[in-house]
């Protein structure tokens, strides 16, 4: 199978957003609101999941339609128990250059060193304040912010650099907070990355004049600390990165809503469950569970994934309108924005 995959738009099979669980500890307002996820709510069976070693087989099938990048999502991924254990396999498999985790770092003091150990590359944590009444509010189970700030030490201390934090701006919650974030993180080895609140899923209630824009962002830092753009990292990178004048780091900011990078999305989705998904706003999937399950050969696997890719077209940020609103779309916790 060629590793020069293209979709109808010419872009490559390159990045892997990998579920593990559709459970969190946590109840985000725009990813996982408690009044749709509640005591009620039925979470996967451990049956339905896809197990390491099925998910092991997928992703080195994946490797040979040129997946380089693979990143471990939820979820909360560090609810799944010995996680470092499915670390440990798909860093042995080759192709795999980059095995990144997103994580809420609630678990992270305690597994951060066996995730090193077991070669994991990168971390990048969800924190949304520092403020901890505000971040107890986004979180919606009081969970504090020290605790989040111990995980990242710990990260730290086991050898993750840089690590990146994630920040959901959403206008009158957290909008506040943006300088504080850049300076607590300034002339350290963490990346704040400000990300404009986006329409996933249909649960969170989104509406346009919650987004702070992300040159709104820009401005409040650059004010305080001038800044500086400097070129991504590699073609694909959702990230516009910029670097303080005076050397003292860098940030991110995403900005999916007003500035869309659809042209240069190279990002496969696999729901916990094994549905796969080419966009994170995406409505329709197709079961790649099934076809590992009922006895599909390797070759069988990789033809059925390279012919949903080549017949990509998505560019929901691009075209973001009323029609393109309607609907079900798969919710972040489901495949882990």
């Amino acid at each position: 199978m060629t590793p020069h995959l293209k979709d109808q738009l010419g872009r490559p099979l390159r990045d892997l957003r990998l579920s593990v669980t559709d459970r969190c500890n946590f109840r985000c307002t725009y990813c996982m609101p408690r009044d749709v996820f509640d005591r009620e709510f039925e979470f996967l069976d451990s049956g339905e999941l896809l197990s390491f070693e099925e998910i092991t087989r997928i992703v080195g099938i994946m490797t040979s339609l040129g997946v380089r990048k693979v990143r471990i999502t939820g979820g909360e991924p560090l609810l799944r128990r010995e996680l470092e254990k499915l670390v440990a396999m798909l860093f042995a498999l080759p192709g795999v250059e980059d095995l990144t985790l997103t994580t809420n770092a609630s678990l992270l003091a305690r597994k951060a060193g066996l995730l090193k150990e077991a070669g994991l590359s990168r971390v990048t944590v969800s924190l949304d304040s520092l403020d901890d009444e505000v971040f107890r509010r986004m979180n919606d189970t009081g969970f504090p912010v020290a605790r989040v700030l111990t995980g990242i030490e710990a990260a730290i201390d086991a050898g993750f650099d840089p690590i990146k934090v994630n920040v959901v701006v959403r206008r009158g919650l957290n909008d506040h907070g943006i300088v504080d974030m850049a300076r607590r993180f300034r002339g350290t080895c963490v990346i704040p990355r400000f990300i404009e609140y986006m329409d996933v899923g249909s649960t969170n209630g989104w509406r346009l004049d919650d987004v702070v824009p992300a040159g709104a962002i820009l401005s409040r830092i650059d004010a305080e600390f001038p800044l500086e753009p400097i070129e991504s990292r590699y073609h694909g990178e959702v990230a516009r990165r910029y670097r303080y004048r005076d050397g003292a780091g860098e940030i991110g900011v995403i900005a999916s809503v007003t500035r869309p990078f659809c042209g240069t999305c190279t990002r496969l989705r696999i729901s916990s469950d094994g549905r796969l998904f080419t966009c994170l706003f995406g409505s329709r999937s197709e079961d790649l569970r099934e076809r590992v399950r009922s006895g599909g050969g390797d070759e069988d696997i990789a033809r059925f994934i390279a012919g949903m890719w080549g017949r990509r077209e998505d560019r929901y940020s691009e075209l973001r309108s009323g029609e393109t609103q309607s609907g079900s779309r798969v919710e972040m916790s489901q495949i882990g924005g």
